[in-house]
């Protein structure tokens, strides 16, 4: 598990994220939400496992607020003293379900393609376990794509923390402050704000648009398929004002 520290704030402040796609080093993805469609699978694996531990389904409002963190995390918050068995319940039902209810993003690979053919490195930074992560992965090709893949089990601290996003372009060997990452979810880009990458909202995901763009991403994207034309040098249409 991977303890180091973001690096220190520079003393010279970035460029501003116009600029810095210009230099663009590198992409790096959330996964659930950003580039597989699991928003459904999620919902009704929090219904089953609440309601076959708690004996009554809680609400998507409330067990959807913090997805984007680890699920150990999220259990705690909702029913502490539950916890341990509610993460058991929502695994059991997840596996049994992934491949009938997850699906991919129209164009996702596509433009992972797209992003290869020009040279771009890319990586996945997920609030997942490796197990869970790479089933998804595997089962929608997106591996080959990668440079590297972050977890929850690769990190002591996660998104909003930016610890996962940083060891994801230490090992791909690119500055975070010069790389993309994009996101469906709050704490996506509240993670790429504090690390000093290029935040880019996924208006696509699990969260309303008017969640994912609380935090200041410096660009929103209404579908993935954009995110080519966003390095095209169109950047100013996606640019978030206000």
């Amino acid at each position: 598990m991977d303890t180091r520290s973001c690096p220190q704030p520079l003393l010279t402040p970035l460029p501003d994220p116009l600029a810095r796609l210009r230099e663009l080093q590198g992409v790096i993805f959330d996964l659930d939400g950003t580039l597989i469609d699991t928003v459904e699978l999620i919902r009704v694996s929090f219904r089953y496992a609440t309601k076959t531990v708690l004996g009554a389904a809680l609400p998507d409002e409330i067990t959807m607020v913090n997805v984007g963190q680890p699920l150990a995390t999220q259990f705690h918050e909702m029913a502490p003293e539950h916890a341990g068995e509610l993460l058991r319940a929502f695994r059991e039902f997840n596996r049994a379900h992934h491949d009938e209810l997850a699906r991919a993003y129209p164009g996702t690979i596509e433009t992972l393609s797209e992003l290869r053919r020009r040279g771009v490195p890319m990586g996945i930074v997920t609030s997942k376990g490796t197990e869970s992560a790479t089933r998804g992965i595997e089962h929608f090709g997106l591996a080959g794509f990668m440079s590297t893949i972050v977890t929850a089990d690769d990190v002591a601290r996660h998104k909003p923390d930016p610890l996962p996003l940083c060891v994801a372009a230490g090992r791909m060997g690119v500055e975070l402050g010069y790389c993309i990452y994009i996101g469906d979810s709050p704490h996506d880009v509240q993670a790429a704000i504090s690390g000093d990458a290029i935040a880019v909202a996924a208006l696509w995901g699990a969260f309303s648009p008017h969640d994912v763009l609380a935090p200041g991403p410096a660009f929103a994207l209404r579908s993935i398929t954009e995110l080519p034309a966003l390095l095209d040098g169109d950047a100013e249409r996606f640019v978030v004002r206000g």
